[in-house]
């Protein structure tokens, strides 16, 4: 199926059953049960007059979304270099993802003892810094729906009261930064900062974390502004206009 779309993806214009059997030595019955199929799921369309195949709505949705990843991750990782050698902890870039927050990428901790992330992996909204710190500044529908929504507790840490998480949230705004300790991960703290679109919603977050043994009071009062500055200097770059600059 991959090679079949492939195909278009070279290609200016439609092309027939019999064209995309002939480039990939396909017959025209394997090949027409997979366009088929792509229609179905909107990556490619019909063209009325010849029924002819064409790349499909969801098939720009994809390519859009790849361009935002790649662009999100190439902005970051000069910054999350600098943040992981002015901390020593590990620094990430996540973003928001429907209802979800996946990590893009990462800096390793240089530290024998570190916290490292899974990437691509969807994490819940209201648990850890880096999610609350998307959840604090996102769209009202979007904070209404996961304040509505099952608050799961991952770890005897995460904050499951809809009252209390909305204190913790509102503290966040004020504060343009959100810390946590071993909400998300038993024994991992993390400090981090949304990422803010044009719109000034959050479409993703920055943060430090390592052992909770290391996020003493003192260490994260100094990552607060670091944290801070960092994404505001990558919503900047992202097109959100900082209006305290």
């Amino acid at each position: 199926m991959a090679d079949v779309l492939l195909t278009f993806a070279g290609t200016e214009g439609a092309l027939g059953v019999s064209e995309v059997a002939r480039r990939l030595s396909l017959s025209k019955a394997v090949v027409h049960r997979i366009l088929r199929s792509l229609v179905s799921r909107r990556l490619l369309a019909v063209e009325g007059e010849s029924g002819n195949y064409r790349l499909g709505p969801a098939a720009a949705t994809l390519g859009a979304r790849a361009l935002r990843d790649l662009g999100l991750r190439e902005n970051a990782l000069p910054i999350l270099r600098r943040l992981q050698y002015e901390t020593g902890e590990t620094a990430t870039v996540s973003e928001l993802v429907g209802v979800s927050r996946v990590y893009l990428d990462q800096v390793p901790s240089h530290q024998e003892i570190k916290m490292t992330v899974e990437i691509g992996r969807p994490f819940p909204l209201h648990a850890g810094a880096s999610s609350r710190s998307i959840l604090a500044f996102s769209t009202p529908d979007l904070r209404r729906q996961i304040l509505e929504g099952s608050l799961r507790a991952l770890t005897p840490r995460t904050i499951v009261d809809r009252a209390e998480l909305e204190a913790e949230l509102a503290r966040n705004v004020r504060e343009g930064v959100a810390a946590s300790f071993g909400e998300r991960q038993p024994g991992a703290a993390s400090v981090a900062a949304p990422l803010l679109a044009a719109d000034g919603h959050a479409i993703g977050s920055i943060s430090v974390c390592g052992p909770v043994g290391r996020f003493g009071e003192e260490t994260v009062r100094r990552l607060y502004p670091l944290v801070r500055s960092s994404a505001r200097e990558l919503s900047r770059k992202l097109g959100w206009e900082d209006k305290e600059k």
